[in-house]
């Protein structure tokens, strides 16, 4: 895609797209964006461009929109293809154009049937682009093309004035040196050199880069090297500018994980993984995008905006912001708020965007239940939509955090929660925080207390679950805060509970327990048996393993290792706690990918005594009816000096969780809920809330 004129004023992006293989799946969508990282699909994800009014084949993939340089008209290229038919052999593209990017015009170009003599082998016409030619001033579509069973190569050919065809035969514009396949080329322009983004199919699959001085020849490829950020196999790039800024884009089709990644760069050369700052309510497949002005923005929320998905926000500082419910199909809006806010008269701040309004403004009365709001959208009227607002203290951490451990300081008189700081793609996070509470619901962050990239020296990886201890020494206190660190894991200390800690220098755990073979050496427990004031550590995931430590807490008493393992259910995640002369041990089941994620718990008579499972032994699981999923990974916090108990744990992050795939197993949030027992001991079945606890008295 070119850069577009800089005489516009772009306010917005359009995100042009297919969405998979299937019968249905190759068609042209829309989405839109206010700041090219959050996009919300139009027409409810429903095609725009419906295949069989543009397609000769029955469908139609891999679109690619340019506007033209004096910004006045709109010409889209796409792939003329029906797989479910055709499996991945075609000989056409579709030409349109548009003077509002609501109606289009088309013709289907037949490269065999066009040029017949030089082309009629052709079986492959894939992935079309346009870059305007400023020294030809004229339009110029490039595609890969495939004859026999030869390597697909880049071809280029100039439209002819009406852009319904070529004006000559394609000619040859690229092929990869290494004479592998080359498709799905994304020319841009900057600083006078034009940038070829392409797929290539050499030893190291993936994006790779060539430049040239030309638009229409003379590219090199910069290095063999893979310029995508990815391991897996990807395609599709498309690289766009981002609106008043130096920063580029760099988006491709990550299409057997079913995602997509987003990258940025200011050179075009070296990228940086943007994946937790985008959002999408769709799964798109090879697409494009393209910035656009407020009117065109407007324009086509008019034609295809929904009630279903109401582009509104709430801007309140006191709103969860992470869990709003915009229920549009039942027209319906959740707005949890922080603890101690008075809900009435509360001005949740509510505003539409991008050609949606809402009324009525100002505070509002919303502790005698929902308020009705005008939504409206230009042209398509209004609708009522129910708001309602509550104090909904889970989650208790703004932000995502996972594996919790908590403690109280006696010598701070204060709770801390130690997690696992998450939201990193596949659990890459590489520092702890902890935040800290004299009510169990309004909790301080307290910042990093340990960063593996600055203060180990043993691992700089995988940050995952750590677990803290209070010991008193003499007049002071000692913090004693076990870790996993790529699979492995530390300990650390420090006077106070907020650190700085200092590292052993070494890992604690970094080896298999004897017998095992599996699983890894991960989510450490630590704990302290008030009986015999000895000190304990367990661990494992696959299995359970425990441990004495000895009395400097920074070393183990290898002789009495043991392999706890309670039962097939045993995943990971143990915590262990004293009550009423038994030993309570929780583990989790299940992945913390899966909805299902749950805990469970067994009873022993000593800290490595032989584990009895009761007969119900569930201590808290998904609660669908509440959109609550994944709930595991706990700790327990016993209220100092009383026989008042709870249970915090991590859960999908709330409401978006459940849809986002095995992404929700590291994009979690903790919650805190009260955990009670019967009159036997046992644990009565807690039952995961979002209104969570109203606090507590120290």
């Amino acid at each position: 895609m070119t850069a577009c004129s800089g005489k516009q004023n772009f306010t917005g992006y359009l995100f042009v797209y297919f969405t998979g293989n299937g019968v249905g799946e190759e068609q042209v969508h829309y989405a839109i964006s206010e700041d090219g990282f959050n996009y919300r699909a139009l027409n409810d994800n429903k095609p725009i461009i419906a295949s069989q009014d543009i397609s000769s084949s029955g469908g139609v993939r891999d679109p690619h929109i340019l506007r033209s340089p004096d910004g006045k008209g709109f010409y889209m290229v796409l792939t003329d293809l029906y797989v479910p038919e055709m499996g991945w052999e075609n000989r056409a593209l579709v030409m349109l154009k548009s003077e509002d990017l609501v109606h289009w015009e088309h013709t289907n170009v037949n490269i065999p049937e066009s040029y017949p003599v030089k082309y009629g082998q052709v079986n492959r016409v894939w992935a079309p682009q346009t870059i305007y030619d400023k020294s030809e001033g004229k339009y110029m579509v490039y595609f890969s093309m495939r004859s026999n069973h030869d390597p697909d190569k880049i071809y280029y050919a100039y439209a002819n004035e009406d852009f319904t065809g070529f004006e000559s035969a394609p000619k040859q514009l690229f092929f990869s040196p290494t004479n592998n396949a080359c498709i799905d080329a994304d020319i841009i322009e900057k600083d006078n050199k034009y940038h070829m983004f392409f797929k290539s199919e050499d030893g190291k699959p993936g994006i790779k880069l060539a430049v040239s001085d030309k638009v229409n020849s003379g590219y090199e490829q910069v290095s063999p090297e893979r310029v995508d950020k990815e391991s897996h196999n990807v395609e599709g790039s498309s690289v766009f500018k981002l609106n008043n800024s130096d920063e580029w884009i760099l988006m491709y089709d990550v299409y057997m994980k079913g995602r997509y990644q987003f990258a940025k760069s200011k050179d075009l050369e070296t990228f940086e993984v943007i994946d937790d700052d985008i959002s999408m309510n769709f799964h798109p497949r090879h697409g494009c995008v393209l910035p656009i002005t407020q009117n065109e923005l407007e324009l086509l929320v008019s034609q295809w905006g929904s009630f279903n998905d109401p582009l509104i926000q709430a801007k309140a500082k006191d709103i969860k912001q992470q869990n709003i419910i915009i229920d549009g199909k039942n027209r319906h809006i959740h707005l949890p708020v922080k603890h101690n806010v008075e809900v009435d008269n509360f001005d949740p701040q509510l505003c539409g965007k991008m050609g949606f309004s809402v009324v009525p403004n100002g505070a509002q009365d919303f502790s005698k239940g929902a308020v009705d709001y005008q939504v409206k959208i230009n042209n398509m009227g209004s609708e009522v939509f129910k708001v309602s607002v509550s104090e909904d203290c889970n989650p208790v951490i703004d932000g995502f955090y996972a594996d919790p451990d908590i403690l109280y300081s006696n010598k701070t008189g204060k709770y801390y929660i130690y997690p696992t700081t998450d939201g990193f793609d596949s659990w890459s996070g590489y520092y702890f925080k902890t935040f800290s509470s004299e009510n169990l619901v309004d909790w301080k962050d307290e910042g990093v207390i340990l960063d593996l990239k600055k203060d180990v020296s043993w691992a700089n990886r995988n940050a995952w679950a750590p677990t803290a201890i209070e010991k008193k020494v003499g007049d002071s206190y000692k913090y004693y805060y076990y870790f996993t660190a790529a699979q492995k894991i530390g300990v650390a200390v420090s006077d106070n509970p907020t650190g700085p800690f200092k590292d052993k220098g070494e890992a604690l755990i970094d080896q298999f327990p004897k017998g095992i073979n599996y699983g890894q050496q991960i989510d450490p427990y630590v704990f302290s048996d008030p009986e015999s004031d000895k000190n304990y550590l367990y661990w494992g995931n696959g299995y359970m393993a425990g441990v004495e430590l000895n009395d400097d807490m920074m070393s183990v008493k290898e002789h009495t290792l043991k392999i706890m393992t309670p039962d097939n259910t045993y995943r990971e995640g143990s915590c262990v706690f004293y009550r009423n002369g038994k030993y309570y041990f929780m583990w989790s089941e299940d992945d913390t990918r899966s909805p299902n994620y749950k805990v469970r718990y067994a009873v022993a008579d000593s800290p490595l005594g032989d584990l009895t499972i009761p007969e119900n032994n569930l201590v808290i699981e998904k609660r669908p009816e509440a959109g609550i999923y994944g709930t595991g990974h706990n700790s327990i916090l016993q209220v100092p000096g009383k026989d008042e108990w709870y249970l915090v744990y991590h859960r999908f992050t709330l409401p978006n969780g459940i849809a986002m795939g095995d992404a929700a197993g590291f994009h979690r949030e903790v919650c805190l809920d009260q955990l009670t027992f019967n009159d036997k001991d046992e644990i009565v079945t807690v039952i995961p809330t979002v209104e969570g606890i109203k606090g507590i008295a120290l």
